[in-house]
């Protein structure tokens, strides 16, 4: 009895590991690591728009003896050189950049979210079948129909003008984006149809007092896509407009390296900068919709 009692009572030595506590170590550890590495990732994937940006301040004579990123010398005259190199001051091809986006967006917007309505809500005799044919069509690249669109475009007299690159989008060409919207409508309950038609509204009252404003994100991406996409199209425009005075930025960019017979390399950079910050702002400012739009439509 005394020999149990006393094993009893002697202290017992348990030898316990915390998995917590070294995680919460190791948590701090990983995250910094984490960081670091998608830090290094984005300078490398940014480095070719920094250079250029820098290359844009400096004398042409450094610029490709020099591919680190500081500044010795700042050459704020290739903006001005830049700007008024060719006949036209460069914001005149500005601007005719911004009337093919605008009519674009306006295009798509409109064609696009008019054919997922009644992809999503409508039923019609084929809808699967031209359905299917429609997403097959996004697999057709440009340069198919680029042939057949500008033989047609010519025989209406229309080239040399915006309309051959902002017509096909109100006809809904852009296959994509009808897709896109097609998925969020179908996210959309069909309860909402029902007491609308309750209410005596028909399909055009809920897709204009219903739809449209629920498809705020599809039609947020719709924009941003359409934006970007368009604003650096090169080839279509380049097929189309071939007057100096209809030039858009992609064109005017490529005419500012061919019109001269040394490159001023500074003022092309200093333009290339000054076309990007379209760009740039449109994402800035439109991302969240972008986010929103992908996430909550079949592209996610």
């Amino acid at each position: 009895m005394t020999e149990t009692s006393t094993i009893l009572s002697a202290p017992e030595r348990v030898v316990t590991r915390n998995p917590v506590g070294r995680r919460q170590v190791l948590q701090p550890v990983r995250a910094f690591v984490k960081h670091l590495v998608l830090i290094l990732a984005a300078l490398l994937m940014l480095y070719p728009v920094l250079w250029m940006v820098i290359s844009s301040l400096r004398p042409n004579d450094e610029i490709f003896g020099n591919p680190s990123l500081l500044l010795q010398s700042f050459e704020i005259s290739n903006y001005i050189d830049g700007w008024s190199a060719l006949t036209q001051p460069f914001g005149h091809y500005l601007i005719n950049s911004m009337i093919v986006v605008l009519g674009a967006i306006v295009g798509n917007l409109v064609a696009c979210s008019l054919a997922a309505y009644a992809f999503a809500r409508l039923e019609f005799r084929g809808k699967r079948w031209l359905f299917a044919i429609m997403l097959i069509t996004i697999m057709v690249p440009i340069h198919v129909i680029i042939v057949p669109q500008y033989i047609l475009f010519s025989q209406v007299d229309l080239v040399n003008t915006f309309w051959p690159l902002i017509l096909p989008k109100l006809f809904a060409t852009d296959a994509f984006f009808i897709f896109l919207m097609v998925q969020f409508i179908r996210g959309i309950p069909r309860e909402l149809d029902e007491a609308a038609r309750i209410d005596g509204a028909g399909h055009f009252r809920i897709f204009s007092q219903i739809m449209l404003p629920l498809m705020t994100p599809a039609l947020g991406t719709t924009v941003i896509f359409t934006f970007i996409w368009t604003w650096n199209d090169f080839f279509s425009q380049l097929i189309y407009l071939t007057k100096p005075d209809n030039y858009t930025t992609p064109l005017a960019l490529r005419a500012f390296v061919d019109a001269q017979g040394v490159t001023n390399w500074g003022a092309v950079f200093a333009m290339s900068v000054v076309s990007l910050i379209p760009v740039f702002l449109i994402f800035l400012f439109g991302q969240r919709f972008l986010v929103k739009g992908i996430a909550t439509t079949g592209g996610k």
